[in-house]
């Protein structure tokens, strides 16, 4: 029992360590043309083609987009607008194997700029 131990709970840290190292920054910062309406429409449909199931919320000047994530907190993107269309802050949380490619979120993010 104790051998199986140890790799186990080696395994459950580094899961935890991805999980608990998101910080409040957002991952990735962008600028865009787009209105934060605009930017919104071009993004959520690209999610949900990618069996994300996004849940927006809009105040006057920006729109959240979040995506819930079973294994890490749930992703996040924010359009506020700007003096020349919008800014648009990515929060998503990496599992440590995840980090070589970019996901589908942030390809998605990045297709609608």
């Amino acid at each position: 029992m104790r051998p199986l131990f140890v790799p186990v709970m080696a395994f459950a840290s580094l899961l935890l360590a991805g999980c608990a190292s998101a910080p409040n920054d957002p991952t990735q910062t962008f600028q865009t043309k787009k209105t934060p309406a605009e930017y919104a429409d071009c993004v959520i449909p690209k999610l949900q083609g990618s069996a994300l199931n996004p849940t927006v919320s809009q105040t006057q000047r920006s729109y959240r987009i979040v995506v819930p994530s079973k294994v890490a907190a749930d992703n996040v993107l924010e359009a506020y607008k700007a003096p020349n269309g919008g800014k648009v802050f990515l929060y998503e949380r990496h599992l440590l194997a995840s980090n070589f490619m970019p996901s589908s979120f942030e390809r998605a993010a990045q297709e609608c700029l």
